[in-house]
């Protein structure tokens, strides 16, 4: 069996692999481009999902499984995949403690004025004035109720917050006080001070965040977006900030990435810009290759009990 491996992969993660299945043949390469030659062959390939091509995959003959190491799937060529019938998985759910740490960071920071704090700071400026607030007794409402969402929701719970989460059918989710679907959504809107979208690219989701989700939100509120920038129309929630509809906005993922110098965001003093991080670790890779070695047991052993299994109809 042959497995290469596009993404570049640490060194101690390497040599496990390869001393724990020595009768495998492995290709580590840095790159799609590196690693091109080695696919034509490659029963399994290791990839960040982001630089596959139709055209790759038609090349890869004997491809079987795809794992990807990230929970984005944005760019994946699932029409050839489906035709080819590759199975994809992914590393959905290992992002959930840094994501959900950086959640409760920022909600810190905007409650207990960080960034006017850093400026004053930098400006010898002794100013005790500051209205500062607390988290405890505040309503987090979370837009997607996965593993990162109800990471959320738990370390939310231990500040004394209520969350109310979305999910498809509104069906319980452990950690959540309350539950909305799309239909309900406001209830959700108008109760929450601090609203986090953990949403993913999809055809329903692109551009579901809009002037009517802002006009729902209290005017104090803080939007959070660590899903993907696709979600949010970004001239809504620009106007959205300007007319006071919502009180400021912490921005990880953006419609365009790098998000480019001279967009209005960074002259905003009501958004807080961070540069897509939220869910990067140093335990990252350890744990995506973790769900990649219990499905290659799977996989090796003919069974299809796989862990994060991708429907590509759906693209997540």
């Amino acid at each position: 069996m042959k497995i290469v491996s596009s993404a570049k992969l640490k060194t101690r993660i390497k040599e496990r692999l390869i001393s724990n299945y020595p009768d495998f043949e492995f290709s580590f390469r840095k790159n799609i481009s590196e690693a091109i030659g080695d696919l034509v062959e490659a029963d399994v390939l290791i990839t960040y999902g982001e630089d596959l091509t139709d055209e790759i995959i038609v090349q890869a003959k004997n491809l079987k499984w795809i794992m990807v190491i990230s929970a984005g799937l944005d760019q994946m060529p699932f029409t050839t995949i489906k035709e080819k019938g590759i199975l994809v998985t992914n590393a959905r759910g290992i992002h959930k403690i840094p994501m959900a740490e950086y959640t409760i960071s920022m909600m810190l920071q905007v409650a207990r004025q960080t960034k006017k704090l850093i400026k004053n700071e930098q400006n010898h400026i002794w100013d005790r004035t500051l209205p500062m607030t607390e988290l405890n007794g505040k309503t987090v409402g979370v837009l997607g109720a996965g593993a990162i969402g109800t990471q959320i929701a738990k370390y939310a719970q231990v500040f004394n917050m209520k969350t109310i989460g979305l999910n498809r059918s509104g069906t319980k989710v452990e950690s959540f006080d309350e539950m909305v679907t799309m239909s309900t959504i406001n209830d959700l809107l108008q109760q929450s001070d601090f609203v986090v979208s953990v949403l993913p690219s999809t055809p329903e989701t692109d551009g579901i965040i809009n002037s009517e989700i802002f006009k729902q939100m209290k005017e104090t509120a803080v939007f959070i977006n660590i899903g993907r920038g696709k979600s949010v129309i970004e001239k809504d929630l620009i106007l959205a900030l300007e007319e006071g509809e919502i009180a400021h906005a912490v921005l990880d993922v953006f419609e365009n990435e790098p998000l480019p110098s001279d967009h209005p965001f960074w002259d905003m003093e009501k958004v807080t810009i961070t540069p897509h991080l939220s869910g990067i670790s140093a335990q990252y890779q350890q744990r995506a290759m973790g769900i990649f070695e219990k499905n290659l047991g799977v996989f090796l052993a003919d069974r299809h009990n796989y862990l994060n299994v991708i429907d590509p109809d759906k693209g997540y």
